[in-house]
Order: C-alpha cells, then structure tokens, then sequence
C-alpha cells in the first residue's frame, strides 16, 4: 500500500485492515463504502503505475498446469471443458466440500486423465493448491467473498490467476488485483465468457474495424430470473449457500456480461476510459415478499430469508466515458422477465443489437435480413472464433462461448501472447457494482471511476482478436 492510501486512511480514521475485512466479509458499510470509494479515487488520480500489464507478455508455457478452486457448477464445468484441450493438464483440484472433489476426481478417471491432487475440508485449503510448485494457471470458480483473496494469494505464489466475475465486490479489493498483477507480473484475467459470443466477437471486430462509424451508445444487461433458485434449498446439506446473501445489496451486483463486450468494443482502457456514473434502482417487489413467505413455513432452512430487506428489483447504471460516448447497464434476476444481455452497440453509421434474438445489424432504417447477416458472419467473425467454432459448438459451455475463452486462454499463455482480458479490466468492470451501491443510496448522484490503468489507457493498444501468430494449442474432443 503506497503513501497517498496510507494518508488518506490515516486523515479518516479507518485501518487497511478494516477496509479488506469489508471485502472480505461482504459489501463494505455505508460509511466503509464512501471511504472506500473516495479512497479509490484519490489513489487513481495521482497513483504511478508499478508495471503495465496491458498487453503483457508473459513468458511462453508450453503446457499449462492448471489448479481448480471451486467445484460446484462453474468449476465442474470448465474442469469438463479443459479436458478437450491439449497442452493443458489439470493438476489439482479443490472445494470445501469432499465429495464435489471425489465426484470430479473420478470424471477425470473416466475420461483417463491422470489423477488430480485433492484438497477439500478446510476454508483455506486452496492455499495449499496455490502452493504447489507445478501449477502456473490458478482457475477460481468460488462464491464471489473468495475471489480476491484467492486470486491475491494465488499471484503472492507466482501463479496467473483466472477469476470468476465480478472479480471484485469493492474499490479496495480491485486495487488489490492491480497492485498484486503489477508486481508479481502475473496475469489476473476475469473469466468473462460473454466477450467470447459469436455475435459479439463478430461486433467487435466490426466497431474496431469502423463498419459502425464512431461509437456513440452502448447497451449490456443481465437480465435472468433467478427469484427462486435464489431462495433454493441446496440438494447437497454441505453446499455452502451465498447467493441470497449477496442480493441484500441495492446496485448492480453483476455487471460484466453485458458490460464487457461493449467495453471492448469501445476500447475502454485502450484509448478511452469509463469517467462516471450514476445509477437508479427500483425497489424490491419480489424477493423480500418471498423470502417472508419461505420463512414463515415449518422448515428451519428457511427462516435465515425471513426480516431482512433486499435490494431493488430494477438496477439501471449509466456510464460516460472520456471520450463522450454513454453506455447503459441493467441488472435484474428476480422479475420474470426473458432473458437478455441486450448488447446494443450504436455509431454513427450503423448498429448491433443482440436481444431480443436473432441477433439485428442495420446501417439505416431497417435491420439487414438473413442473407446479409450471413454475409457479415463470414466477412467480420474474427480469426479465433473462426478457427475454434466448430469445437466450440461440439463441446458447449453457454453455446460455445466457454469453451472459446478457456482455449483462448491456453493458447495465449502457451504462446507467450497477451491476454484478450487483463486486470484493468476486471477492476474496472467490476468497480461498477461499488460505485452504483453508492449512487442508489445517494439519489444517483454521480461518483467518478478510479483509473486504475495509471493513464496507461491513453496509449494502451486495442484487443486483437486475431490468433497472433498462436493457434497451435491442440483440440481432441472428449467423450
């Protein structure tokens, strides 16, 4: 922790340690988060950037080792995935819970991979796996209160780190992500999968290449009715229960998968930055109503729900950037709504919009028809997707995208090559849910993004989604 955090926290009375156990333990207090806040901001304007990890290249790995934290849906899932790619070995695998470990240990069996190192039992077990002297790739899948520390820890241990989204809940836990990546010159890659979606990759490639004109809106949501698997008693007793917990917080709680996409295709932290925000929720008319009603029943389970208040069902956040574009993100997974991530990007000359589907592209007043949409596909798909999609396709993961961002992170690390991701932009997406908690509680007054690239974003070179000379990380489809 340099000078100027130091001073600040100082002038405020309030201990670094305060500040991580509110990350730590869950969304910092009121008077935690405007601190947290202002401290963020006051040490990413005047804050020199240690290392920039835009771009970076880190030393080639011609096979990946990679260790597993988190065995539940997530993580039994990419271990499913990895499995098709060769160059990548699954060293060792982790959960609280024993048999989440047993039950992916003998898929692996099965598959005839060798046997994967076990830790299970203890809080910090995962410990022990960042410990390890033959993993390079740490891949964490863990409710969201663990995925700094474990991240942290496993950079401390000269392991790249794969989080999953949000990376961060608060501002001081994303600088814990930058200042960690910058000195330990490892790679901190947010697992946004929604960057890796045909359609989007297929936008962003043509926003970058100027088929849109100049970008002036974006669009991104997460939509997603989540009201009763919120409330849902786990099959397992052991399965650790946190998602309702999260959802006591009014803002927008998950802003990266329709966010990222549209960041990318901007060049946020590559030529523009996000500036501000200001946000807006409605209020909660579904999820404390059934909370109450769970808790008012005979199971004992239940009644954790029961007199508490949750935050509102509709969180929409507007964000300027320097540049002078705007970008819309929306929250919500307790209406029942249809699903959607919208992605709009809008230009001068042209438009995308992905939902409601199929995908729409028009350069005036009407959307191309099929035959067009075909022709784009082919012409603006970028070579990546291209030279994975039928994998991709055969394997699944949300379609193909999963699989993608898993072989294009192999591939990359394989090779030498940067990251499509870095941890700019994991602390910059997810600084979105920090700063829009504090916009709802203050009428949606506007509160300013840190940046945390150290004005590196200026000169910052855009994504390439392009094999750059990689490519050569093999597929054999498993059964």
């Amino acid at each position: 922790m340099d000078q100027n955090r130091r001073g600040f926290l100082k002038s405020t009375g309030l201990s670094a340690g305060s500040l991580l156990l509110a990350g730590l333990t869950g969304y910092a207090s009121e008077e935690h988060l405007r601190s947290d806040v202002k401290d963020g901001i006051a040490l990413g304007k005047k804050r020199k950037q240690v290392f920039n990890m835009s771009n970076y290249a880190a030393p080639a790995l011609p096979v990946v080792r990679i260790g597993i934290i988190g065995m539940g849906n997530r993580g039994g899932w990419a271990c499913t995935r990895m499995r098709n790619i060769r160059n990548a070995e699954i060293k060792a695998i982790c959960d609280v819970r024993e048999p989440a470990v047993k039950y992916h240990q003998q898929k692996l069996k099965e598959s005839g991979w060798p046997a994967a190192a076990e830790y299970y039992g203890a809080v910090d077990a995962y410990k022990k796996l960042c410990e390890r002297d033959d993993i390079d790739l740490v891949y964490i899948t863990t409710p969201w209160e663990w995925h700094v520390p474990m991240a942290v820890y496993a950079m401390e241990h000269g392991k790249h780190a794969a989080v999953e989204v949000p990376a961060a809940r608060n501002l001081e836990e994303a600088w814990q992500l930058v200042e960690t990546s910058e000195r330990t010159r490892k790679h901190c890659m947010q697992l946004e999968n929604c960057c890796y979606d045909f359609f989007e990759t297929m936008t962003i490639a043509m926003a970058q290449q100027g088929v849109f004109g100049e970008l002036v809106h974006g669009e991104g949501a997460y939509i997603h009715n989540l009201l009763e698997y919120m409330f849902a008693k786990p099959a397992s007793g052991d399965a650790p229960v946190w998602r309702w917990k999260e959802n006591q917080h009014s803002g927008n709680l998950y802003p990266t998968h329709g966010l990222g996409p549209v960041a990318q295709a901007m060049g946020i932290n590559r030529g523009d930055q996000f500036s501000y925000l200001n946000s807006m929720s409605s209020n909660d008319f579904t999820m404390e109503a059934l909370a109450n009603k769970l808790a008012s029943g005979t199971d004992p389970y239940y009644k954790q729900f029961g007199g508490k208040h949750y935050r509102g069902n509709m969180n929409t956040s507007m964000i300027k950037t320097h540049k002078g574009r705007t970008i819309m993100v929306q929250h919500d997974v307790s209406t029942p709504r249809p699903y959607s991530r919208i992605h709009l990007l809008s230009g001068t000359k042209g438009m995308a919009q992905k939902w409601p589907e199929p995908g729409r592209i028009a350069f005036g007043h009407e959307f191309a028809n099929e035959q067009s949409l075909k022709q784009y596909e082919e012409q603006y798909s970028p070579e990546l997707v291209k030279h994975v999609a039928a994998a991709a396709r055969k394997v699944g993961g949300h379609g193909g995208m999963d699989f993608i961002m898993d072989w294009r992170m192999i591939d990359c690390l394989r090779n030498g090559l940067p990251l499509d991701m870095d941890v700019y932009d994991a602390a910059a997406w997810s600084a979105v849910t920090p700063l829009s908690i504090w916009s709802v509680a203050h009428r949606s007054n506007s509160i300013d993004f840190p940046d945390f690239t150290g004005g590196s974003w200026k000169q910052n070179k855009p994504i390439d989604l392009s094999l750059r000379g990689g490519g050569n990380t093999g597929i054999q489809l498993s059964s």
